[in-house]
């Protein structure tokens, strides 16, 4: 038994079907640290898609992506931070989640490369510094 090659939107729908399972499970079988990972994961990859949205003129793409980097965000860090126990350090995170997030309100608003990156660098900042204090690679990933 053989199978024919899968092409165009079926071959698409299998490998994000494929992703998609692959995400789930790590979604399921990871710790509140590594869920924040992911998460940071996520808006970033949502980011980097806005940005081929943008320099392609696809103002649909760009407005979807945005959205979903806008939820993360929101619904996802921002939500996760513990203000009562937190202190200043939390008050400061939340409010650097609410500029990331009007970044990229402007970023879609004006067409804005410049608020896009900005958005960006700020959550890549945040992330690599929650990656160093909770949630480092595995031993073999940071060794090879």
């Amino acid at each position: 038994m053989s199978y024919a090659p899968l092409r165009g939107a079926r071959r698409q729908h299998s490998i994000q079907a494929y992703a998609n399972v692959g995400l789930e499970t790590e979604v399921l079988s990871a710790s509140p640290q590594r869920l924040i990972t992911l998460l940071f994961d996520g808006a970033r990859a949502a980011i980097m898609k806005a940005r081929l949205h943008m320099q392609n003129d696809n103002i649909e793409g760009r407005g979807m992506a945005i959205s979903k980097a806008i939820d993360i965000v929101d619904s996802g860090l921002k939500a996760s931070v513990d203000l009562e126990s937190g202190g200043e350090l939390a008050r400061n995170l939340v409010a650097t989640y609410e500029l990331i997030i009007r970044n990229l309100l402007l970023a879609n608003l004006n067409t804005d490369m410049s608020k896009l990156d900005l958005a960006e660098r700020l959550l890549v900042d945040i992330a690599t510094a929650w990656r160093e204090a909770v949630d480092p690679p595995p031993l073999e990933a940071a060794v090879g």
